[in-house]
């Protein structure tokens, strides 16, 4: 997969191609790139439910031409009894990562499908909910075919799963194993809820019936969890953090914290200053490397839920905190590493419509699969992210109740002073912001057609979860040449397969000036971009 998908009247790129497919198809009736990005994330929750569901959370950024992005967090906070005791008064020394004590903060995705689509700048209203969700309806009420991907995670990760309620009745056949690639995965009831959703609103999700579902379940299987806590909630409209890049005549933008977004913008803020020249080269991605090296411990000492912030997001992206990075790293030599990981899996998906509106989004239940229940009325699978919080009371992410959790979501998005306007992303936790700048640095840098910036071989700083290594690993298509190099500077190098799902799944769409529009999507995945 090397070569651009082009057109002009809208696409939409994702890692499965159902959800692109079904995007597209809105787009076709005349619907929004916001419109088209909730059926697609709607169908991206049914056909990859080992990356995402309506259980998670979720970020936006959306822009329209000639106007600033806007940014829309919905990320759900600590139940309100979620607090330090309630673990303790349960045996726990720390927040477990599967079954009902790790479901333990609201669901925020489905909020900011309904706050995109009120947003002025969505250009929604033009088809009803429930066709938006009817792609979703349909493929969880008469199954879609398990991939690859799906299957052989659901049976490498059997053993912490198996045995969470409803996972098995859920996504493992009557003998319990794992399925196998091509059956047929049905979920009458997460079809049933999404058509009630349909039908009543998405806000039913928090202060309706399947909110009062859900908390039945939850209380039922001693989740923290409460009612109080769905009709709480709501999604928060925010300002997206920027830096302008000077090689690449571009502003970026990412979403500001709870998010890793600062990271990403740090990274590529970075190795702007290291002025490089030229693409593939040990500069290249030695530079990048050591650039994540600073951003990553600048988001660990400092990025959380903001009102536990010591600085706010933005001060910490100044030229002068740039400079004193970019001067703290060897040209030629690694710095120590490694330092504790942040793990997570996710989608990330982009669409553009017709009118250069433009969609950055990102969905997530943190871990494979989250914390594996499934409640049993509504077929709902709750994710995880509570578990990146501590029982400690001096731990930089201290379990608070309402407290938000960090989270590696960070959708991007990047306006050129030439008016070329891109979405990228990828899914991936501690991955996202180092495949991000790969990308971005490939294309917008160094001037690599956006699908080869996508296809070529890419790199890991760390560990993924579930695996105790933290090396530099890189895709064996990397020259050896390279290879030694980076050994030699003190990289602890471990070379990976030819094209490795660890490595993300990303996707970028681009609008030029007169109108076309250039897709990609990450051969790593199971998707593709869809142009109308």
């Amino acid at each position: 997969m090397i070569n651009n998908t082009l057109g002009h009247r809208g696409m939409v790129t994702a890692p499965h191609h159902l959800a692109a497919d079904a995007g597209r198809d809105v787009l076709r009736e005349g619907g929004s790139a916001v419109e088209a990005m909730v059926t697609a994330a709607a169908v991206i929750a049914v056909v990859y439910p080992h990356m995402n569901a309506i259980g998670g959370d979720g970020f936006w950024l959306v822009a329209e031409p000639g106007s600033r992005p806007i940014g829309i967090d919905a990320c759900g906070p600590a139940a309100r009894s979620a607090d330090r005791g309630w673990y303790t008064e349960r045996g726990f020394t720390q927040i477990p990562a599967r079954g009902p004590a790790a479901a333990l903060t609201v669901p925020g995705t489905i909020d900011g499908w309904a706050k995109a689509l009120a947003q002025p700048a969505a250009g929604a209203g033009r088809l009803p909910l429930s066709r938006l969700l009817a792609p979703a309806v349909a493929l969880a009420r008469e199954g879609v075919a398990v991939t690859a991907g799906q299957a052989a995670l659901t049976a490498s990760k059997l053993d912490g799963l198996q045995d969470i309620p409803g996972f098995a009745e859920t996504f493992l056949d009557d003998s319990g194993s794992a399925l196998t690639t091509g059956a047929r995965l049905r979920q009458s009831r997460l079809a049933d809820t999404l058509e009630q959703l349909g039908r009543a609103g998405l806000d039913d999700f928090y202060r309706g019936d399947v909110a009062n579902s859900m908390a039945r379940e939850l209380n039922a299987l001693d989740s923290p969890l409460d009612l109080i806590d769905f009709q709480a909630f709501t999604a928060k409209s925010v300002t997206p953090l920027s830096l302008r890049i000077q090689a690449a005549d571009a502003e970026i933008f990412n979403m500001p914290p709870p998010t890793q977004g600062l990271a990403s913008l740090f990274i590529l803020g970075v190795f702007d200053r290291l002025g490089i020249s030229e693409s593939e080269g040990f500069e290249h991605i030695h530079g990048l490397v050591e650039s994540t090296k600073q951003a990553f411990l600048l988001r660990d000492a400092e990025v959380t839920d903001p009102r536990w912030m010591r600085t706010e997001a933005q001060a910490l992206l100044t030229g002068e905190r740039l400079d004193e990075a970019a001067g703290r790293i060897d040209r030629d030599h690694a710095a120590p590493w490694p330092h504790p990981a942040m793990p997570g899996d996710t989608v990330w998906m982009g669409a553009m419509d017709a009118e250069g509106r433009s969609v950055s989004f990102i969905q997530s239940i943190y871990w494979e699969y989250g914390s594996g229940v499934v409640l049993p009325e509504t077929g709902v699978l709750m994710q995880n992210r509570g578990m990146s919080f501590g029982l400690s009371p001096d731990h930089t992410q201290a379990l608070e109740p309402g407290r938000r959790p960090f989270h590696t979501l960070n959708p991007a998005m990047a306006r050129f002073n030439d008016g070329r306007q891109m979405v990228y992303g990828t899914m991936g936790g501690e991955g996202q912001p180092q495949t991000q700048a790969a990308v971005f640095s490939r294309y917008a840098m160094f001037g690599m057609p956006i699908q080869r910036a996508i296809t070529a071989p890419r790199w890991l700083l760390g560990r993924t979860w579930g695996e105790s290594s933290t090396t530099l690993k890189l895709e064996s298509r990397f020259d050896d040449a390279l290879i030694e190099a980076l050994k030699t500077a003190g990289h602890d190098i471990e070379i990976l397969g030819d094209y490795d799902s660890t490595l993300g799944h990303a996707g970028a769409i681009i609008s030029h000036p007169d109108g076309l529009q250039e897709g990609a999507s990450d051969p790593r995945s199971d998707g593709h971009v869809a142009a109308v």
